[in-house]
Parts: structure tokens; C-alpha cells; sequence
């Protein structure tokens, strides 16, 4: 009676048993980690300039005056380079590298001269204290600007699933740009992390930031001096 209950028992148990292991390496759970939503918005909207940029439009807290125009816009004049070991400047008022990079959440991927000024552009890194230090202050920038600049964000030497998960844990939510090949800093003779680019209305390159984490104040600084914008802090 005992053999004939084990024999009844036994494929019982196997079949358990079996249903137990499936569960326990069903890859459902990584999938929807992997696919879930990108925390930064999609780069449709680069190529429309800022409402309160347009040429000739007025800074902010001094009614009917113009932006004043960067040094780094006089032909021959040039733009502007501060950070650890930079003691050359960059090339003078120089346009945006011609270079197409993918964009973070898909779509067609965005040639950067066709990014309409003015723009603030952060390359970063989640591997990179200083860069995980000024993300915030980069997503108060983009909430604070109303409408005179755009935040743009070029994620380099990184992995995808890494940079998500500093987009979702500081609330990154301003477009990012995938440059693994670091084409960008090869192309600007700049291989600092972080760093950070100023871009003029007329698309050319009004200063390049590489002094270290950058906060709310300094930011608002670098704006307004090389920019001629006035953004809170």
C-alpha cells in the first residue's frame, strides 16, 4: 500500500517542483525593468527655438532691451574655456560640430547644428560624481528658463540601463542625446567630464564649462554672461 501511495505521490512532487524552478527564472520580471518608460523627454521639440529667444526679443527684468550680444559672435573674437588643465581657448565662436546623435528615447536621431539656440548643453556620465552632484541643478535650469533656452543633456561612456536609472532617481527630465563614441568632446578638443557647453541664438559656441560640479548660482551666472539671459537661482 506504502510503494503503491509513493508511486502516486512521487511524479506529484516532481511536477511541483518543476512549476517552482520555471517561476523562479521566468525573465518577465528584467523585462519590464528594461523596458520600462525613459525618464527624459523625447527630442522632437529641439529644433524649435525657444518662444522668448527669438532674435531681437527682450531680457528678462529690462523691458525693450535686447540680449546683448557675446563677444564670441565678433568675427575673429573667441569663445570662452575654463577647467582643470585649460589654459588654450576654444576656437573662436565656432558653430556646433556636424555631427547626428541618437536620441536617448528613439526616434530620429537629432544633428546637433540643427538644435535651435539658445541652448545649454551638460555632457555626463552616471560613473561621474561631479556629474551626478549638477544634474538637479541642470533639470531647475530647464524649469527656470521659461522659455529663453533650452537644457540639453549628451550621455557619454555610459551604459544605457545606468543613465535611466540617475534620469529616475534625480528626476532628469530635459532631452538626452547617446554619444558613447565621445564624439562631441574628440571634436571640441575637450575630454572633461563633466562639462558643459553655452550655445548662442545664431548656433555657435559662446563658452565651454569644465570646472567641476556646477550649482543653481553658477549656473544662472554662466547664462547671464555668456548668454545675456537673466534666470533666477
Amino acid at each position: 500500500m506504502n510503494r503503491r501511495l509513493a508511486l502516486v505521490i512521487l511524479p506529484l512532487l516532481l511536477t511541483l517542483a518543476g512549476c517552482t524552478s520555471g517561476a523562479a527564472d521566468d525573465p518577465a520580471p528584467r523585462r519590464a525593468a528594461a523596458e520600462r518608460p525613459s525618464p527624459f523627454r523625447d527630442c522632437s521639440t529641439l529644433s524649435a527655438r525657444p518662444a522668448a529667444a527669438s532674435p531681437g526679443s527682450a531680457t528678462p527684468g529690462a523691458p525693450g532691451a535686447t540680449a546683448p550680444a557675446s563677444p564670441a559672435a565678433t568675427p575673429g573674437a573667441t569663445a570662452s574655456v575654463t577647467g582643470a588643465g585649460a589654459t588654450a581657448p576654444a576656437a573662436g565662436g565656432r558653430a556646433l560640430p556636424e555631427l547626428t546623435l541618437a536620441c536617448f528615447t528613439g526616434g530620429a536621431p537629432v544633428a546637433l547644428r540643427d538644435v535651435a539656440g539658445p541652448v545649454v548643453i551638460n555632457v555626463w556620465a552616471s560613473w561621474c560624481p561631479p556629474c551626478r552632484k549638477e544634474l538637479p541643478a541642470f533639470q531647475r535650469l530647464s524649469e527656470r528658463a521659461g522659455g529663453q533656452l533650452q537644457v540639453l543633456g549628451v550621455n557619454s561612456r555610459d551604459s544605457r540601463s545606468a543613465a535611466q536609472a540617475i534620469g529616475e532617481d534625480f528626476g532628469i527630465r530635459f532631452p538626452i542625446l547617446v554619444d558613447q563614441g565621445e564624439a562631441l568632446q574628440r571634436e571640441l578638443e575637450r575630454n572633461f567630464f563633466p562639462m558643459t557647453i553655452f550655445v548662442g541664438v545664431d548656433g555657435r559656441v559662446r563658452h565651454v564649462e569644465a570646472s567641476g560640479a556646477l550649482d543653481d548660482a553658477q549656473l544662472a551666472a554662466l547664462v547671464r554672461k555668456h548668454l545675456g539671459l537673466t534666470v533666477s537661482a
